[in-house]
């Protein structure tokens, strides 16, 4: 059995540990990643072939920190580094079989078709809503806050394509804590926007609806391959954890009295040890519920209760003289209203160079997540046959596809449904209860790439402040 030496051991490989072993590495700390795959990025996964370029998991993302150039300048990704086409602002919603712009402003809002004119003349009313009484939903507070339409048509597709969520499920002021708090420090939405400008404008973060979306030449994937080459040999891959505790006997703390722990994980067969400051969880809820378990009961418990709806990409590919729908913006979303079997498509060859050969329009439509979980569990063709049907009927498609790839995840995306909040406070605990222990995934501080990151550089810096300082608390 082989034992290894480090402060920090980060349990998983995707964009939230190596963040987090990254800035970590950068202050000079010993940190050690293990990542059950053969190879890192978790679900940010890129595939060439036949000269498409498909995403397996995020296609994109949005540049709302900072940060995100002092990675990419570090990692020498200047050259990889594009933003996505102009039109990528113009996004669809289908109503009623077809497909209208999103409006972006006051001018194309009060005279888009996609909402009635007694929803326009409802939102004059928003201004004088009072503010909840009880933790709400998404659904509720903005039917109480905007009305009824406006949800149907733009916040339930909204939620079906960050997280493949249903409206009425998920917590307002866990999943969207920006738009819970206009409400609590301003009094409403409108006044809150117009009020919060000039803080918003002295932030070096950037609010999720005015960031640029990004990608790389390359896909995705170049993002966790670039950490790991600055990683090194800090990074083992094909390691499976198999157990945490805290070290027993005369180890239980270091030189300073702070907490050891164990790690244990299997490669190539063999069992090794690592023996650790801190140990920081960056997997999904599930794995470490597994791991957690032996140890804290009730934060296993927890950790088991998040749910992860099942969501299935199709990637498909067609020739650019068969497609007669619109395909000039980022992509559509379809309402829970339009009973359809699809949750939306990405123009994946609008929105980014190198995703299809120039003669070939891609897409990737998603099925599944929390509206529709079982159709992820159809067969293959079947799966397939449903996403093109209403593909091919929304964008008009004549021809058929000439490139197909398919992804299914069975466990997705984290939704922050109703009392997310309390499970949040509840791993906060745990966490002081085992000081040098630390969560930092998907499922705590937000579900997007930007917010992984950021909550990476903070779970690092709190990791530092202990290392360096025997007296100080994690909080």
């Amino acid at each position: 059995m082989m034992n290894r030496q480090t402060d920090v051991v980060v349990i998983g490989g995707g964009v939230s540990g190596l963040c987090v072993a990254y800035w970590l590495h950068k202050q000079g700390i010993n940190v050690t990643v293990l990542e059950k795959d053969w190879e890192v990025g978790g679900t940010m996964k890129t595939v060439h072939e036949d000269g498409f370029l498909v995403e397996t998991g995020p296609n994109s993302a949005l540049e709302t920190t900072p940060l995100f150039k002092e990675i990419i300048t570090d990692c020498a990704l200047q050259d990889e580094f594009i933003y996505a086409n102009p039109t990528s602002n113009n996004r669809y919603i289908l109503k009623n079989g077809t497909l209208l712009r999103l409006p972006l402003g006051p001018g194309s809002f009060l005279t888009t078709d996609l909402f009635s004119t007694k929803a326009k003349l409802r939102l004059l009313k928003e201004p004088f809503v009072g503010r909840g009484k009880k933790e709400e939903s998404i659904a509720e507070f903005v039917e109480r806050r905007l009305g009824r339409e406006f949800l149907e048509y733009a916040i339930d597709p909204f939620v079906a394509g960050i997280f493949a969520g249903r409206p009425e499920a998920l917590s307002v002021r866990a999943a969207f804590p920006r738009l819970y708090a206009l409400e609590e420090k301003y009094g409403g939405l409108i006044k809150g926007m117009i009020m919060g400008s000039k803080e918003r404008k002295a932030s070096s973060e950037k609010a999720k609806d005015r960031a640029e979306t990004f990608s790389f030449k390359n896909g995705m994937q170049v993002l966790p391959a670039a950490l790991a080459r600055r990683l090194g040999t800090r990074i083992i891959t094909g390691a499976t954890v198999t157990s945490f505790a805290p070290t027993q006997g005369a180890h239980t703390t270091d030189e300073a009295g702070r907490s050891r722990y164990t790690v244990s994980y299997v490669r190539d067969g063999s069992e090794e040890t690592a023996l650790a400051r801190s140990v920081v969880f960056s997997v999904p809820a599930a794995a470490a519920t597994m791991l957690l378990r032996p140890i804290s009961p009730s934060t296993a418990n927890v950790l088991a209760s998040i749910y992860y709806p099942p969501v299935a990409s199709i990637f498909a590919a067609f020739r650019r003289s068969d497609v007669g729908g619109p395909i000039d913006g980022f992509g559509f979303l379809v309402p829970s209203r339009e009973q359809r079997q699809i949750l939306g498509s990405l123009w994946s060859s609008s929105l980014f160079p190198g995703r299809a050969p120039d003669d070939m329009v891609a897409f990737t439509t998603f099925v599944g997540g929390g509206r529709q979980p079982d159709l992820v569990n159809r067969d293959e063709k079947e799966l397939c046959d449903l996403a093109l049907t209403e593909l091919k009927n929304i964008m008009q498609i004549t021809g058929n596809n000439v490139y197909l790839r398919v992804t299914r995840w069975q466990k997705a995306i984290p939704q922050y449904e109703l009392g997310h909040l309390a499970n949040v406070e509840a791993l906060e605990r745990c966490e002081q209860r085992f000081p040098g222990l630390y969560f930092c995934s998907n499922f705590k501080g937000g579900i997007s790439v930007g917010d992984c990151v950021k909550s990476s550089r903070d779970t690092a810096h709190r990791i530092a402040s202990s290392l360096n300082d025997p007296n100080h608390q994690s909080t």
